[in-house]
This record gives C-alpha cells, structure tokens and sequence, in this order.
C-alpha cells in the first residue's frame, strides 16, 4: 500500500512530458526564455582596505592582514562618496569590471572605529 503512489504517479508524468511539445507547439511559444528587457550589467563586487595612492583618474587601494592584496580602480564618471578620500583613509570601494579594468561606482570612507561586517 505504500508504493502505491508511484503506481499513479509514473502515468501522470509520462503524459506531461508527452503533451509538453503539443501545448508549445500550439501556443507558438519557444522552450527559451525571452530575453531581458534591459541590457546586462557586469555584477557590483566590493573590497575594502587603505588608501595607498590617490589621483584624479585612479585609486589604489591596500588590502591588510594575511594575505595583502592591492587593487587599483578607475575613477568612473558617475563615481559617489560617502566621506572624505583622502591618504590612508579606511574606505570600502564598490565596483564594477568594465572592459577588464575595475571602475569605482561608489565609494565609502570608514570612520577608524567602523568595522566592516
């Protein structure tokens, strides 16, 4: 009595798939999906660290700790801040990778007492 759900069950999926291609077939639809109504973007990533070197075009930012890793940044033309950049300041730099350069959108000046979660 305990299997006899699979006695009932085996028919009803045998007949979905087999009326699966009838019901798209008459509905003139396609087995893909239809295409995003906006353009892609590239995915937002984030990395916080220090200020090492600062210009008018670039960033450079100094991950500390076990393992340092420095990344530089262009300056985006719609680029925002939260605070004050300046050298040696904490900051948390939201980007995006833009024709292989990562492209600062968004950047947050950490007060020394902020951590980052």
């Amino acid at each position: 009595m305990r299997q006899g759900w699979k006695c009932m069950a085996v028919p009803v999926m045998l007949a979905s798939c087999a009326l699966a291609p009838l019901a798209m077939a008459s509905s003139g639809g396609s087995p893909t999906a239809p295409a995003p109504s906006h353009p892609s973007r590239p995915a937002l990533h984030q990395f916080s660290g220090v200020v090492t070197a600062l210009d008018k075009a670039s960033l450079t930012v100094e991950k500390q700790g076990r393992s340092p890793r420095s990344m530089q940044f262009v300056r985006g033309s719609s680029m925002t801040t939260q605070g004050e950049i300046g050298a040696r300041a904490r900051v948390t730099v939201y980007y995006r990778d833009v024709d292989g350069k990562p492209t600062a959108e968004r950047v947050v000046v950490r007060s020394p007492g902020d951590r980052v979660s």
